[in-house]
């Protein structure tokens, strides 16, 4: 067992190892336990209102800083693969990953804000605005071959702008596996920020309604989609843009609205970004209605409502999001406990899985799926399957947030296993 100190905030420095004591998903760093790589970090650090850490001597590049409290059993943390985490594609590589899609995410998530507060009185602006962040996404999507959905915390009070930007980053993701160009990939991603910015001019109780709405309220809830629409005339979107936003609540089965189209009525765009939307309010709901889990919510599109939707859309939308999509809690072959946050493409069926903290201390494991051939999943879980307080160490939060993460190659093939289907 490694020893640790615990250290106050200030006693920081670059090459420090540290754990922290916060959630997992309460913070943006991959595990509890990691090398401070630079003054950013820290800075995060601070801005979270962490205090205390501990402070792992053998670990650090650095000495041990003075005024610590001593020494005491820390526990340390579990590298990733068994490797030490300053190797490549260990907890460290890990962590600069999330990094920097937890901050890709808050600044989207800030540029959308900045965007529905401006749209009606600076249309021309917020349209530069909306067209360079989605700009950013397509062009960080278009440098490399492999991209991974990756679980992300969520900031509290942020609930339009975190749709909007889940929205927008499943619908890239998808209309990339859909072989879109980048320009068409451009054009979905404007559609899919910015298809609810018609809620900006509603009431907040029936834009975000937390409880079920009375007829009348629910036919203002609807007039949104038009409200979007309209605005989008007045930033003077391009038209296939104002197509997308418009059927985002059309179903392939004429079940949809505003005007109950039909299959071939649907723009492609359109159909895509009707499905990501439809996903993410399954798995983040309005009106209080309950949350399904992220496998719970994929089966149900698919095993209860893939009428509504274009079945080319559909599968693809499966292959990518796994059997297992992030966010979903599960059972492993041998008893254990894990939250899915990270499902690579190239193996949908082998994600990467957040296990509890080990007993005697430390950070939170990782498990890549794709490379332990003898490990798996067993199944899914609600989260009333899990005991409280394991449930507060995996998923403490109750939205999901996505964001993507490039991975450079796909990991080596792992032995096959049957798996549930959705």
């Amino acid at each position: 067992m490694t020893s640790s100190i615990q250290i106050d905030i200030d006693q920081l420095r670059v090459g420090m190892f540290i754990q922290l004591s916060v959630g997992w998903m309460r913070h943006p760093f991959v595990s509890n336990s990691f090398r401070l790589t630079s003054e950013e970090q820290i800075q995060e650090l601070r801005a979270l209102g962490v205090r205390t850490v501990r402070y792992v001597p053998a670990r650090s590049g650095v000495p041990a800083p003075e005024g610590g409290e001593g020494a005491a059993a820390g526990g340390a943390d579990e590298p990733v693969h068994g490797q030490e985490p300053d190797a490549p594609q260990t907890a460290e590589a890990l962590h600069d990953a999330v990094s920097r899609c937890a901050q890709g995410y808050r600044q989207a998530m800030g540029g959308y804000e900045q965007i529905a507060g401006s749209v009606a009185q600076a249309p021309a602006q917020a349209r530069t605005q909306a067209e360079a962040l989605v700009h950013d996404c397509v062009q960080a999507l278009c440098e490399g071959e492999g991209h991974a959905i990756r679980l992300l915390a969520s900031a509290p009070g942020h609930d339009a702008a975190g749709h909007a930007v889940n929205v927008m980053v499943l619908a890239l993701l998808l209309g990339r596996q859909l072989g879109m160009e980048a320009g068409a990939l451009s054009r979905l991603g404007l559609a899919a920020l910015l298809h609810d910015i018609g809620k900006s001019t509603l009431p907040a109780h029936i834009a975000e309604p937390g409880a079920p709405l009375a007829p009348a309220a629910l036919q203002r809830y609807r007039s949104h989609v038009g409200e979007s629409v309209a605005l989008g005339e007045r930033m003077e979107l391009p038209s296939d843009v104002l197509i997308a936003m418009a059927q985002h609540h059309e179903r392939s089965d004429g079940s949809g609205y505003p005007l109950a189209l039909l299959a071939e009525d649907l723009d492609p765009a359109g159909s895509v970004l009707a499905l990501v939307n439809a996903y993410d309010r399954l798995c983040n709901p309005l009106e209080g209605r309950l949350a399904l889990t992220p496998h719970e919510a994929l089966s149900q599109l698919y095993a209860q409502q893939r009428q509504g939707f274009d079945k080319e859309a559909l599968a693809a939308f499966i292959r990518m999001m796994g059997v297992y999509p992030p966010g979903t809690l599960v059972q492993l072959v041998d008893g254990r406990h894990g939250l899915v946050v990270r499902v690579h493409p190239a193996h949908p069926l082998r994600p990467l899985v957040l296990l509890p903290a080990p007993a005697g201390g430390g950070g939170q494991p990782l498990l890549d799926l794709a490379q332990e051939p003898g490990a798996g999943i067993q199944r899914s879980l609600r989260p009333g399957q899990l005991p409280q307080a394991l449930l507060q160490e995996l998923l403490p939060q109750s939205r999901l947030s996505y964001y993507f993460e490039h991975i450079a190659q796909a990991p080596p093939p792992p032995r096959p296993e049957p798996q549930e289907a959705p």
